[in-house]
């Protein structure tokens, strides 16, 4: 991800930008962690994250039948310090307490 014009239309949607600042805090995220944080279908959220993948933004891993989502490691670091200013402003409460009470949330995977 070098192209802020590419960065920014990401963000601009709000799922998208919601995925991110879920994941600036809990560093990485199994597909049905985000699924229940956002209430949304899957799918969506899927396609979500496959343009993030895309773009660069976000890498992801499997593990088994379950896709687990982490910020890229290489995302440079005025886009990371974009994504911490926007989660202070922000700050996400109400999709964070729903991650924090999802019953039999995995620990680091979903199997």
């Amino acid at each position: 991800m070098r192209d802020p014009e590419q960065f920014f239309r990401a963000l601009s949607d709000p799922t998208r930008l919601r995925c991110l600042l879920l994941l600036l805090t809990e560093e990485r995220l199994c597909v049905c962690e985000f699924v229940h944080a956002l209430d949304l279908s899957q799918p969506r959220v899927s396609r979500h994250l496959g343009h993030l993948r895309d773009l660069g933004i976000v890498t992801d891993m499997r593990r088994g039948q379950w896709v687990h989502y982490s910020l890229h490691p290489d995302l440079p670091g005025w886009a990371r310090e974009v994504l911490e200013t926007v989660f202070r402003a922000e700050a996400l409460g109400d999709v964070r307490q729903r991650l924090a009470t999802m019953p039999g949330r995995p620990a680091i995977s979903c199997d």
